[in-house]
């Protein structure tokens, strides 16, 4: 899927994945998050789905951690109280593209459950703390998504 600035997002957004895309990660893998209230730099991936509705590519900068070879992401959407349109998008077609840094990718996403989830859930947290004001603000259980390259 083709890699592109959405036009949808929120003008820091967009400027985070233009500055992404135009660098090939060098400016934008880490995201300043001080900026959102966050502790500082922290990484960023370049996730695209496919539109449920418009079938169009869509393009979200998401933080992420890493876990034994695939990267982990939160559906979070500042916990509001419905999941985000792209969590919606890959659980309809979970093959995605990715973008870490420089690195080019295509992956399958899945959801995370159990103790699975638990664990992933933790580590992200310790890189973004406001996940968990997020998900106090919601009665929804904010998934945790594993991108899975494909080999």
């Amino acid at each position: 899927m083709e890699f592109t600035v959405p036009e949808h997002l929120p003008d820091w957004m967009r400027e985070h994945v233009r500055r992404y895309l135009a660098t090939n990660g060098a400016d934008g893998h880490l995201w300043d998050s001080r900026e959102r209230g966050g502790p500082g730099p922290i990484p960023t991936l370049l996730l695209v789905t496919r539109g449920r509705k418009s079938g169009k590519a869509l393009t979200l900068p998401l933080i992420y951690g890493e876990s034994g070879g695939s990267y982990v992401v939160i559906a979070s959407k500042g916990g509001a109280p419905a999941h985000p349109a792209w969590y919606l998008n890959l659980v309809d077609a979970p093959d995605v593209s990715v973008q870490v840094g420089a690195k080019r990718f295509e992956a399958r996403a899945r959801t995370a459950t159990g103790a699975e989830r638990e664990r992933l859930w933790k580590q992200l947290v310790a890189i973004f703390a406001p996940y968990e004001s997020y998900q106090k603000s919601t009665s929804r259980e904010i998934p945790v998504v594993v991108l899975e390259p494909k080999r």
